[in-house]
C-alpha cells in the first residue's frame, strides 16, 4: 500500500489486519530516530546507516529508498518471505517510489494507493500528528502533491475519507485480489 504521507495508509492497515488473519504487514527497517513509545521490531526494524548500507550491498532489501528527511527505509526480502512462509498474505506500507520498485521485482503485486479525500485535509492531518518538524512538514507536503498525481498508476485506490467506509473499501479490495490469486503477494 501507497500513498502520501498523512493520508491514513497507516490507520486503515491496522484497521485491516484487526479485521483479517490472513494478512500480515512486513515491518520495515529504517535509519531514522527512533520515537517515543516505538518498539524495535514491531515498529521498525531500526537500523545504523552503517547496517542500512552493508544490507543493502549484500541485497538483502526488496526495495529501499531515501526519504524527505534523509532518512532511510526499505524492505527487508527476510520479513516478506516470514511472513509468506506463514501462509499470509503480506502487506507492505511503502512510499510510492517504493511500491514501483517491489511491482519491478514482484509483478505479481497487487498495489493499492490511499488517497486522502483533498490535498488541504493532508496539510491538516500532517499538521496535526506532530510528528515532523515545519521544514520537514513543508517537503512532506511537496512530496505529496507529487503523488498524489500518481494515483492513477496503481491497481487500485481507497480514499480515506472515512475510516470507517475506507476499510471496508480496502477489506473488499484485498479480499477480492487474495481469492483471485489465492494468497497476496506483497
Amino acid at each position: 500500500m501507497t500513498g502520501p504521507s498523512g493520508a491514513g495508509k497507516g490507520t486503515l492497515i491496522r484497521a485491516l489486519v484487526e479485521r483479517r488473519a490472513d494478512v500480515e504487514v512486513a515491518v520495515s527497517a529504517t535509519t531514522r530516530p527512533r520515537r517515543p513509545g516505538e518498539i524495535d521490531g514491531r515498529d521498525y526494524i531500526f537500523l545504523t546507516e552503517e547496517e542500512f548500507d552493508r544490507r543493502a550491498a549484500d541485497g538483502e532489501f526488496l526495495e529501499h529508498v531515501v526519504y524527505v528527511s534523509g532518512q532511510r527505509y526499505g524492505t527487508l526480502h527476510a520479513e516478506v518471505d516470514r511472513i509468506l512462509r506463514a501462509g499470509r498474505s503480506c502487506i507492505l506500507e511503502l512510499e510510492t517510489r517504493g511500491a514501483r520498485a517491489v511491482e519491478a521485482i514482484r509483478p505479481e503485486t497487487v498495489s493499492i494507493f490511499i488517497a486522502a479525500p483533498s490535498f488541504d485535509e493532508l496539510e491538516r492531518r500532517l499538521r496535526a500528528r506532530a510528528t515532523e518538524s515545519a521544514g520537514e512538514i513543508g517537503e512532506r507536503l511537496a512530496l505529496a502533491w507529487s503523488q498524489m498525481t500518481e494515483a492513477g498508476d496503481f491497481d487500485h485506490v481507497v480514499t480515506n475519507d472515512d475510516v470507517e467506509r475506507a476499510t471496508e473499501e480496502l477489506d473488499r479490495v484485498v479480499g477480492a485480489e487474495i481469492a483471485a490469486a489465492g494468497t497476496m503477494r506483497p
